[in-house]
């Protein structure tokens, strides 16, 4: 009889063994569902910022369209130079592509200073739909456009659809918190704990559910709050505000002047060619938080205000000998820029109470809309002045 209590007893303890694990399938799921909504969100992002990035690309393209009769091709691959004035040793367009930055941020600069006020009212899903119709809208629009008015009007509609999916999209992450944690740490550690996480896990980014509200959100926050929490943001909007208008001010203001005769590539070659460099240091930059945390944002500001001074000296004296260099340059001032703006909205996201997650990261998205609204403004009279110059 004790051989076989024991026996049983052994059984037993073996079995609790072989059943303890059961947890692990349900981490291992909760890690999934949150691992697809970091794909989701890096996806939105991607999508959400195409139609802004390829109009500021064609910018040389969009000014110096001069569209014959019967051609059937919207941008000539390779222009006629047009200079604004013959005796100028930059080749100018008689606009600056600023005006091309100026039609691709104000509408969203109007739009992310309205939002905090009242968008949050409007359901994410209409919004989306918004965004969506006014992205491909703007490419119909340039694609079969005979005069650069019409060009520009598309290149509003991207401003419109890039400026109100970025205050959708980070917004929602609110609503997602182990989002920002997943990039930075090999599990979630949220500060709501395991409840947050699980609620994140039920709601997959990539579903046709709604995700649940918040008994705490935005809605609730009075004017007087939204004004605090703005004033704590200064600390990290400020740098942000500097970074965007530095690189900005260099790519609309400093890259058509940056002409480099002794190579075989064209005017609108060498342009191409600097706007796709920024993109790619964006790219890299804005999807490496994983590998590097910046903290203190400040920093990258002041390198890249490092950078425009650089480049604005090289545009008067022209004292780089080569294009590569000024490649490597451009590269490296998009690595700046990616940096500074995902790691400001991680700060923020790690440094905001939950119920005052969702305003902070619509209210902060300003910072890089204003940033490049006064490089945009400040680089129109800088590029006559240059033109001018005999």
């Amino acid at each position: 009889m004790g051989g076989c209590a024991g026996s049983r007893r052994r059984l037993l303890d073996s079995e609790g063994e072989e059943t303890a694990p059961e947890p692990r399938p349900r981490l291992l799921d909760r890690q999934g569902a949150l691992w697809k909504n970091a794909m989701g969100f890096w996806l939105l992002g991607l999508c959400n910022n195409f139609s802004y990035v390829v109009m500021l690309s064609a910018a040389h393209d969009i000014l110096s369209h001069q569209r014959a009769s019967g051609n059937q091709s919207h941008v000539d691959p390779d222009p006629a130079p047009t200079t604004h004035n013959s005796s100028s040793r930059f080749d100018c367009n008689s606009v600056s592509t600023a005006a091309v930055l100026l039609a691709d941020i104000l509408p969203t600069l109007v739009i992310k200073l309205l939002a905090p006020l009242g968008l949050h009212l409007l359901p994410y899903s209409p919004r989306v739909l918004v965004s969506g119709i006014c992205s491909a809208g703007s490419f119909i629009l340039v694609a079969f456009s005979h005069s650069v008015g019409t060009s520009l009007c598309g290149v509003v509609l991207a401003s419109i659809s890039s400026g109100l999916g970025e205050v959708t999209f980070l917004s929602l992450t609110a609503f997602y918190p182990s989002y920002f944690f997943l990039l930075t740490s090999p599990e979630p550690q949220d500060p709501g704990g395991e409840e947050e996480a699980e609620t994140s896990a039920r709601q997959p980014l990539i579903n046709s559910e709604a995700p649940e509200a918040k008994p705490d959100s935005s809605l609730n926050l009075s004017l007087q709050e939204r004004w605090t929490v703005f004033k704590g943001l200064l600390w990290y909007i400020v740098p942000l505000v500097l970074v965007y208008f530095a690189e900005y001010f260099i790519n609309q203001g400093l890259f058509e002047l940056l002409f480099f005769r002794n190579t075989s590539l064209t005017h609108a070659q060498q342009y191409r060619w600097y706007q796709m460099l920024y993109q790619a240091g964006v790219f890299v930059s804005r999807s490496s938080l994983r590998c590097c945390r910046i903290r203190f944002t400040w920093v990258l500001a002041l390198l890249q205000c490092f950078n425009l001074a650089f480049l604005l000296v090289d545009v008067w004296l022209s004292f780089l000998p080569s294009i590569y260099l000024v490649f490597l340059i451009i590269l490296y001032e998009g690595l700046l820029g990616g940096a500074a703006y995902v790691n400001t909205f991680h700060n923020i996201a790690l440094e905001t109470s939950d119920e005052h997650r969702e305003f902070a990261m619509a209210a902060a998205c300003i910072s890089d809309t204003l940033g490049i609204s006064l490089s945009g403004l400040l680089a129109l009279p800088l590029h006559d002045f240059l033109c001018h110059l005999s």
